[in-house]
């Protein structure tokens, strides 16, 4: 039954072969073929048609056809088809591809008697049988695609609000009128009323965010020369990098310059806060012997801390806020090794220093409130970049120039090596969620990684003209941005869902223009305001900005 029921689906048989009326299938194909015979047919249909169709092999192609002649090829054609002398004369100079018609000239005759026979039939004719015999033929697919709806459907911008727009306040750094002092670095307090700045000449300085007003100023070229003050030009090194602390109860934020971290109260914390930033800062202040580090552990010989509090002026001592008693450099980490950056974790305590040149003490762990540091790998593989803390998870993030690797601090293992595809990464930024990563680099590039799809990059953005210098989300609002040496901020909204199922949504909403460059060099960091949509820039040119959404 099974075999009867496939050869009636395969149509090999029919219901009168199953019911008997027909005993065999051929006597039912030669009644079918005779009642057909009244039908008509195609009289010129050759068999070579269906040897086409049937034939196994590469499928046949059709010459193409000649295409038909035009005016210019009558026997009396209009007036402005016929060459004049100077155009036979051009005629004449240029190969027969490059004329017009080729090898035929445009000529007028009273009637189609007069027409003789053409020269160059037998040559056209041999050249058009060499080119269907030598040259090859592929069959092309016209794919009928509107080409809009290849981009994607983007939302519009003033949908998307709110995010910076315009620039609204500038923050003046002083110095002399001659000189453009380079601010290198920026960093906002977690209230988002102070601002902290670090330029070429190694001062920081802290500004009220609302009124622009330079409340304090700290030379550290004072403090990391052994102690001693150092003020010739020669000498005076830059800050690198600087981070305010993520807590909102500490109120002192770490500068690095040179091969030293420092530790910076600024005295800005209400009564409360005064309180706890005291007792975080009061076992730094009063470190002796290299701070808290075990004489046998590998970070014994890469970091020594020391005490700032004999050191400090007696103008810096003074707080600007009413409570407190400390203000100013309190603590200075000192490396083998230039520190590029620094960044803390989010309750406060531990901090990272990373300095590039320092081998497999490049990464250093230290904890503020007990005075110690620790040294987490005893190899390192590449040279450390960056490095910064999961918002979530004990994970640290360690950037090399090409690749991102993200450890377990608790297991001490490598949890994922992120495949950057850059040359040379120069900024790291993780979002709030701790799922997503963006990075850039000094080729242009800005990249993406979704961690929960791939070690690959999600997406890969070349927009900028020239080195990116500084990449970061907003922590409160979904957006993204990246300042770059062509002066420009490209503000993205990038919307990260809850929905695993759903991709991230990042959407270029505005272009800021605020920096000139000076020397290869414009706009090197930015941040965004921890509480508004807004987003603080500072250049080579010497200037701080501060974007609103207007």
């Amino acid at each position: 039954v099974r075999r009867l029921l496939h050869r009636l689906k395969c149509g090999s048989i029919n219901m009168d072969y199953l019911e008997g009326k027909v005993r065999d299938m051929n006597d039912l194909v030669k009644r079918s073929d005779g009642e057909d015979s009244d039908k008509p047919f195609q009289l010129w249909k050759g068999d070579e048609e269906d040897e086409l169709a049937l034939r196994k092999g590469p499928q046949h192609m059709p010459a193409p056809k000649v295409p038909p002649p035009g005016h210019a090829f009558s026997y009396n054609p209009p007036g402005e088809y016929l060459p004049t002398e100077e155009e036979l004369k051009e005629w004449e100079d240029m190969d027969p591809s490059d004329r017009p018609y080729g090898h035929f000239i445009p000529k007028k005759f009273d009637n189609l008697r007069s027409v003789g026979a053409y020269e160059h039939a037998v040559k056209e004719r041999f050249e058009r049988c060499l080119d269907l015999y030598l040259c090859p033929r592929a069959m092309k697919r016209r794919l009928n695609i509107d080409p809009e709806s290849l981009v994607p459907q983007l939302p519009k911008a003033s949908d998307l609000r709110p995010f910076p727009t315009t620039k609204c306040i500038e923050y003046c750094v002083p110095g002399k009128q001659d000189e453009t002092v380079m601010v290198r670095c920026l960093s906002v307090s977690p209230d988002g009323q102070f601002l902290v700045s670090g330029d070429e000449a190694g001062v920081v300085r802290l500004w009220e965010v609302q009124t622009s007003r330079l409340l304090k100023s700290w030379d550290l070229n004072k403090f990391i020369d052994n102690g001693e003050e150092d003020g010739s030009e020669d000498t005076k090194k830059p800050i690198a990098a600087i981070e305010w602390n993520p807590n909102r109860s500490h109120h002192c934020l770490l500068a690095a310059i040179g091969k030293c971290a420092i530790v910076i109260s600024t005295g800005t914390g209400r009564l409360d806060d005064a309180e706890v930033t005291d007792a975080l800062l009061s076992a730094a202040s009063s470190c002796k012997d290299g701070g808290n580090i075990s004489p046998d552990s590998r970070a014994a010989k890469a970091v020594k801390w020391s005490s700032l509090r004999k050191k400090k002026q007696e103008s810096d001592k003074a707080t600007i806020s009413a409570f407190g008693d400390k203000s100013g450099p309190v603590a200075l980490l000192r490396t083998n090794r230039d520190v590029s950056s620094v960044r803390w974790h989010r309750k406060g305590d531990y901090f990272v220093t990373v300095s590039p040149k320092a081998m497999a003490a490049a990464v250093l762990i230290h904890q503020l409130s007990k005075v110690a540091s620790q040294q987490p790998f005893g190899k390192m593989k590449g040279e450390a970049q960056l490095a910064c803390f999961h918002p979530q998870k004990p994970f640290l993030f360690v950037a090399s120039k090409e690749h991102v690797r993200i450890y377990h601090l608790v297991k001490q293992v490598m949890v994922k090596r992120l495949l950057s595809g850059c040359r040379h990464i120069s900024s790291l930024d993780v979002h709030t969620s701790g799922d997503h990563l963006v990075v850039g680099s000094l080729d242009r590039r800005l990249v993406w990684f979704d961690m929960d799809l791939a070690n690959t990059p999600y997406k890969t953005l070349k927009y900028h003209e020239r080195a990116l210098r500084s990449v970061g989300f907003h922590p409160r609002y979904p957006l993204m941005a990246s300042a770059s040496d062509d002066g420009s901020i490209h503000v993205f909204h990038s919307m990260v869902y809850s929905d695993l199922m759903r991709n991230p949504l990042i959407v270029p909403v505005k272009v800021l223009r605020g920096h000139s460059p000076v020397n290869s060099l414009g706009a090197l960091s930015m941040v965004f305001h921890p509480t508004q949509p807004w987003l603080f820039s500072c250049g080579a040119d010497g200037r701080i900005h501060l974007f609103q959404d207007l």
